[in-house]
């Protein structure tokens, strides 16, 4: 029995690889590989809609605890490269009385190929973003995968999640589609912070520069389906924790299977995590499998 099961995870571990996979011969920028034996999925419990629909075990032992020398604070150091934070500012963005607190990653100054902007939940901040150490080092990972793919990322701090904070992250996003011509932006929201998330897709000239969206223990509007957004078929990436008593999954669940009963092929992908906390999605998502699934939808 104990090789059968072991033959039933292989079989599905190949088909969320084989959804998730680049055609052979594809051109266009892509992220490369970066510690990706300890950020990949550790296991995969089943799949649904084609493998759009993963359930991810997590075991808060081995995924948190093991993983972790000073739990929910320090990761172990295999999972970090801080050699990255010699292309790390403390930045403002303006723009006549908006502004913006930010730390950026990589290409700040403009060129970048692509880029990644987190936006925090209720009581976060840009510090938050950019933490090296917390989160299982997914962080400083992201930071990793952008800079040395000449990306940037860009962790802004936004003390109001409404049409002030917006308007913030607009204002950034304006100013990288223009510092950095052609490149794919991508919004990640964790928590309350998909206030914003939906808030720029909202607006038409901000989501006009928008590729996709990561959703990580965050929120959800069916305001979304009457936006250009949800018409140009931008990506949306939901990560969620089965154990979350913050925000529920079932109610992102719901509103993964209404995006595909309107559109069996909207590129739409939910990861379940069996047993995992709030904070679960932002540990345990794969950055370069669900980037690299945008830039491919997006045809980069």
């Amino acid at each position: 029995m104990p090789a059968l099961k072991t033959l039933v995870r292989l079989a599905i571990l190949s088909a969320i690889l084989a959804a998730f996979a680049i055609p052979s011969g594809a051109a266009g920028y892509r992220l490369a590989p970066w510690k990706d034996d300890l950020f990949a999925y550790p296991t995969v419990l089943a799949t649904s809609h084609g493998g759009d629909y993963v359930k991810v075990g997590y075991v808060e032992q081995r995924d948190l605890y093991q993983r972790d020398e000073i739990p929910e604070e320090k990761t172990r150091p295999e999972y970090v490269d801080l050699e990255i934070k010699a292309t790390e500012k403390d930045m403002v963005a303006k723009e006549g009385r908006t502004s913006v607190k930010f730390i950026g990653t990589g290409k700040v100054d403009g060129g970048a190929k692509a880029v990644v902007i987190y936006v925090h939940g209720r009581r976060g901040n840009r510090h938050q973003g950019a933490n090296d150490w917390m989160f299982g080092g997914n962080f400083n990972r992201i930071k990793n995968l952008m800079a040395r793919n000449d990306g940037v990322y860009l962790s802004p701090g936004f003390p109001s999640l409404g049409r002030r904070g917006v308007a913030q992250a607009k204002m950034l996003v304006l100013e990288y589609a223009k510092n950095s011509p052609g490149a794919p932006i991508f919004i990640a929201c964790g928590s309350l912070g998909g206030r914003i998330c939906w808030g720029l897709a909202d607006d038409k000239e901000a989501a006009s520069h928008i590729d996709g969206f990561l959703l990580m223990g965050s929120t959800s509007d069916n305001g979304f389906f009457r936006t250009d957004a949800f018409k140009r078929r931008v990506p949306v990436y939901i990560g969620h924790g089965t154990g979350d008593i913050v925000i529920s999954w079932k109610k992102q669940e719901a509103f993964f299977n209404r995006i595909k009963q309107r559109d069996p092929n909207y590129p739409a992908k939910f990861a379940l995590f069996d047993t995992g906390s709030h904070g679960t999605p932002i540990r345990m998502t794969d950055w370069r499998l669900i980037l690299n699934w945008m830039l491919e939808v997006n045809g980069a």
